[in-house]
């Protein structure tokens, strides 16, 4: 097996940075074969899907501190649940979608401050207690790049405004 490269998000994540665009670029700067080795302070388990369907299979452990270090190695490409997936869409496609004729929110959540992965969870389980067509809008430190094709997933809509300190999101539960 070839030797992995290394990358440490630690103290990104504990900065409030947001590391996927680093992963993805270590990602590209793989050679043919080489498996990435990620430590982070959490298990990222919507990058498993992310990098799933860039042909990479994972291997996940907790070390010392609480924390995690992840083997990422190529291998065939799999979707969510071990099925073969199609090309992974336009992540920058939420932040375009738009809002105009949506209704009101009727849920705010305010995730700012909040580590990941919690406003993610947060925004997830909140989306499961609302009913078709409600809005959901959330405050979060950075732009939630691993909420998209989790959204996506579930037939939601999201809409995203960059703002200095942060994003906010709209989201819009299935029809």
């Amino acid at each position: 097996m070839m030797e992995p490269k290394i990358l440490d998000v630690r103290a990104d994540l504990k900065a409030g940075r947001e590391p996927l665009p680093m992963i993805m670029q270590a990602v590209k700067g793989l050679s043919p074969g080489q498996p990435l080795l990620l430590r982070a302070t959490f298990e990222p388990i919507p990058l498993y899907r992310v990098l799933g369907m860039k042909g990479y299979g994972h291997e996940a452990k907790r070390i010392e501190d609480g924390d995690w270090e992840i083997l990422f190695s190529p291998g065939e490409k799999r979707g969510l649940f071990g099925h073969r997936s199609k090309a992974a869409p336009d992540d920058d496609a939420a932040a375009k979608t738009s809002a105009e004729g949506w209704p009101a929110p009727v849920r705010t959540l305010d995730n700012r401050g909040l580590t990941p992965p919690e406003p993610m969870i947060r925004i997830l389980s909140t989306l499961e207690e609302m009913g078709p067509g409600e809005v959901l809008e959330a405050f979060n430190d950075r732009e939630p790049q691993f909420l998209y094709p989790e959204l996506r997933e579930r037939g939601h809509s999201i809409h995203v405004e960059k703002q200095d300190q942060g994003a906010h999101l709209l989201i819009r539960h299935s029809d």
